[in-house]
């Protein structure tokens, strides 16, 4: 039996959704909101079987579907979000959940309320080279996890449909946009070390006269029996070099991925891993990328909607990413180390 998409949203992320979901096993695409009448005609020559609507309230109305894919400007998640579970659809929506932890709060009372999925799309939990290095964490190659380091390296964000990632009353803050990814995979690394403490973060724009748009952004996460992750980005560089490095009290973990952009077919990717005496080179036999990972992401909603198989990441991690990424912009402004347990509680 197919599950049954929609998918609300179709810029230059929303078509990577589309693509991945007509690729997947089981997955139909059924029908497809967009709000531009360009953006829907390249849905429809895209994907001519999908029904093209430009509201998605008639979507919800109209259409027999199992899951319903939202990937559209953070400024609109929970109100969309809300549509879709209150309309009795399972629930795929991009990162970040929303753009306060009341409403992260409010999505995930209600999918348990209606017995609905509500999968966040931190689709780095599907990677097979990310991935590996958790999987080698949790089975104790590292020993105790001690030290984690999350860099990236990267060309400047694309505006988004209408400029509204250059636009912080829509995007909420640039942490939300990248950072909020690095802050997931940290709490699933350190899963060990229990909940995040406090978090002091620094951050700077080379756009003048747009303070708030900052291209250089570099945190620290502190947990409570001294294990930390360290934060950083720069937007202000060329291409897309992801690192990760890991250390523990018995040994340490080395990844990169590298492309000409995030969304790159053909990157390059390695993950080394010293055990305190020899160094190897672990085969990562799958290609990995978000671009991949989107495909992953459908194939675990099929499995959860038919099966009621795992969410890679629920409506609680997104609202943990979301609560340190408000957590982390409260440091920037203030130059304070702040405590994280406020904002998840809705601070």
């Amino acid at each position: 039996m197919s599950i049954r998409f929609g998918l609300i949203g179709y810029g230059a992320w929303g078509s990577h959704h589309a693509r991945a979901i007509a690729a997947t096993t089981d997955a139909e695409l059924v029908a497809i909101a967009a709000r531009s009448e360009k953006t829907r005609a390249t849905a429809h020559a895209d994907h001519p079987s999908a029904r093209i609507y430009d509201d998605y309230r008639t979507l919800l109305e109209r259409e027999q579907l199992d899951v319903v894919d939202v990937v559209l400007p953070t400024y609109l998640h929970y109100e969309v979000a809300k549509a879709v579970l209150e309309s009795g659809r399972h629930l795929l929506l991009e990162k970040p959940m929303a753009l306060r932890v009341a409403e992260c709060d409010a999505l995930i009372a209600l999918a348990a309320a209606r017995g609905k999925c509500l999968a966040i799309g931190h689709e780095f939990r599907l990677s097979s080279l990310w991935g590996q290095m958790q999987q080698m964490v949790a089975g104790g190659a590292i020993g105790k996890p001690l030290y984690l380091l999350i860099e990236l390296w990267r060309r400047p964000y694309r505006m988004g449909a209408e400029g509204w990632r250059y636009d912080i009353q829509r995007v909420g803050d640039w942490i939300l946009e990248e950072p909020i990814h690095f802050f997931d995979m940290a709490r699933w690394y350190l899963a060990s070390a229990g909940d995040p403490v406090t978090v002091y973060a620094r951050a700077n724009s080379k756009q003048e006269g747009h303070p708030e748009l900052q291209d250089n952004f570099s945190a620290l996460l502190t947990f409570a029996g001294g294990e930390y992750a360290v934060i950083s980005q720069t937007l202000a560089a060329f291409e897309h070099h992801q690192v990760v490095k890991l250390t523990g009290t018995h040994g340490s973990l080395w990844a990169n991925w590298s492309g000409a952009m995030d969304r790159d077919f053909h990157p390059t990717f390695s993950l080394r891993y010293h055990d305190g005496t020899k160094t190897e080179t672990i085969p990562i036999t799958k290609i990995t990328g978000e671009v991949y990972e989107l495909e992953d992401e459908m194939a675990m909603m099929v499995r959860a909607v038919r099966d009621g198989g795992p969410i890679a990441a629920t409506g609680t991690d997104g609202k943990w990413s979301v609560a340190l990424c408000l957590a982390a912009q409260r440091s920037v402004d203030t130059g304070q180390i702040v405590s994280v347990a406020d904002f998840v509680r809705g601070g």
